[in-house]
């Protein structure tokens, strides 16, 4: 657990570099930090747009449910169908960033985000607005996965800080801001279809830049093999599961314990297995096994599992807190969420600037992990009557400690692998954090619709009979309206929000625990200073 760096031996930064993966160091030496960020820009614009369109939507999913016609299962299927996508695909365009060329995969990902979401926006009815998500959903995966591959492909760890800041700084600001945006546009004269008519000309700027500035070595060469099985059981697996999930609970369709979950839990485990036994044999795995023996990739893994549950539950019920409990507009709801993106932000460059020149990144991994916990807990006695301001700090100290963790959890794993498995490593890291967070979000989202359902039941019980015959229900966001409500049982209903949203932060901030563990484990290895494994030859 010493903070100074471990000996190499026996590490994976150790292993003997294979033939086919070195690049020359001289690609990236001579290339100065500002003509590194001209090279990103075009793929920064591109990632901010599609995490961008992964929030927007969520400030006006209930008057696009309203105008389509759409039905409450419809409802969370707009956001469960781009999750799903986005976690199935994001290894597998990992793998191929691998294999094939990343300027043009990267180009190939925004033109299937752009084409989703015009599609979107053109909608007619919720089953074409489902299937469009899906297509942004696989775009959305693929900028995810290869944004991380080509900076790591064109710069060494060692300075890879402040570019994977620059990331994180673009990660924090799309989720974060996308209610507030959103909630404008909803407000606003342009309706609901610009939600995803704002991302196009965006998403075609990026295409535009990158055609003239991104230049990414050849990693392989000789005869490409794609694991076409492997990713199939992987997705298959994947959807099942998540699936699940997005169903299961008292108000899904149906029961936690029913012959529906046995079969859909038991199918996507069998499917999972099946992935395991296709990745060992197969020659170009989508899942390089060998990765997960390494002990700091094992563990980054572990780690980003409850980073992942706390930051799409931060974002997904924070907004319906201060919406529904402090009664809130859309856009108000998003300028409330603003102390969160500035402490990410901060946090993301600050510790990306301060590792590229000290090489120390471990200190930042604890502070982080231990912040973030802090944070969850004191969210956990969030309660209808707490003071906005101290609401405003702490997810302002969940901001800083999620800045710390994200990008340099991914620079770890980075640090460990060579230049040929760098996309398939980074992938790894995304999908366990997607998939985590889809997962978070539902279960958590269980919970809070059981808690808000016994505390209005509570309350209506304390004003007898008569109270109870009002006819308020704790409902959900989309199907609530408060306004026809009386004062009483509005004031009900708003405080049994606000007292249940500490029950899933008091959750994450257990689970978050795991993140401080297993981050005080990861061995502390000095980032190397060449691009790939092999180290130059001397004299």
């Amino acid at each position: 657990m010493s903070l100074t760096p471990d000996a190499p031996g026996g590490s994976t930064a150790s292993a003997a570099p294979r033939t086919d993966a070195a690049v020359p160091d001289s690609a990236t030496q001579n290339l100065t930090f500002r003509q590194v960020a001209k090279v990103i820009v075009g793929l920064l614009l591109a990632l901010f747009t599609a995490m961008l369109s992964t929030t927007i939507v969520a400030n006006a999913l209930p008057e696009i449910v309203g105008d389509l016609h759409g039905s409450q299962s419809q409802y969370g299927w707009v956001i469960t169908a781009a999750l799903l996508a986005n976690a199935a695909s994001t290894p597998i365009w990992g793998k191929l960033a691998d294999l094939l060329n990343k300027k043009t995969l990267v180009q190939l990902a925004i033109i299937i985000f752009t084409l989703g979401s015009v599609a979107c926006g053109f909608a007619p009815g919720m089953p074409w607005l489902i299937g469009a998500r899906v297509l942004q959903g696989l775009g959305m995966g693929g900028l995810m996965a290869l944004a991380q591959a080509i900076i790591a492909t064109i710069t060494p760890p060692r300075d890879r800080g402040r570019y994977t800041g620059l990331i994180g700084a673009v990660i924090a600001v799309a989720q974060t801001s996308g209610p507030l945006v959103g909630g404008l546009i909803v407000d606003s004269a342009l309706g609901w279809r610009w939600t995803f008519f704002v991302c196009v000309p965006f998403a075609i700027a990026s295409l535009i830049l990158l055609q003239f500035t991104l230049r990414v070595p050849s990693v392989r060469t000789g005869r490409v093999h794609i694991d076409w099985a492997g990713s199939l059981l992987l997705t298959s697996g994947v959807s099942v599961l998540l699936i699940w999930i997005s169903f299961v609970g008292p108000k899904g369709s149906f029961d936690w314990v029913s012959p529906t979950s046995f079969a859909m839990v038991g199918g996507g485990a069998l499917l999972l297995i099946a992935t395991l036994f296709v990745e060992s044999k197969v020659a170009e795995p989508i899942i390089p096994l060998g990765l997960l023996r390494d002990r700091a990739t094992a563990l980054v893994l572990i780690a980003s599992i409850p980073i992942g549950v706390a930051l799409f539950s931060a974002s997904t019920y924070l907004g319906e807190y201060f919406q529904i409990a402090l009664q809130q507009t859309p856009t108000a709801a998003g300028l409330l969420q603003l102390p969160m993106v500035i402490g990410m932000i901060t946090a993301s460059i600050g510790t990306g600037v301060l590792i590229s020149r000290t090489g120390h990144w471990k200190v930042f991994l604890i502070v982080g992990s231990l912040l973030v916990t802090t944070a969850l807990t004191m969210l956990a006695f969030t309660t209808h009557e707490t003071p906005m301001w101290q609401t405003g700090c702490r997810i302002a100290v969940l901001g800083l400690g999620m800045g710390m963790l994200m990008q340099n959890l991914v620079l770890v794993v980075q640090n460990t692998v060579s230049v040929r498995d760098v996309g398939a490593a980074s992938s790894m890291v995304a999908f366990i954090r997607t998939f985590a967070g889809a997962t978070g979000v539902a279960v958590l989202g269980t919970v809070l619709s059981n808690r808000v359902s016994d505390l209005v039941s509570s309350g209506f019980a304390a004003l007898g009979p008569d109270a109870q015959a009002s006819g308020a229900t704790s409902g959900t966001p989309s199907g609530l309206d408060l306004s026809q409500l009386p004062d009483f049982a509005r004031d009900i209903v708003t405080g049994a929000y606000g007292d249940a949203t500490g029950r899933i932060f008091l959750i994450s901030a257990c689970l978050s625990v795991l993140t401080v563990v297993a981050v005080l484990f990861i061995p502390n290895r000095p980032l190397r200073k060449t691009l790939d494994l092999q180290e130059p030859e001397t004299a």
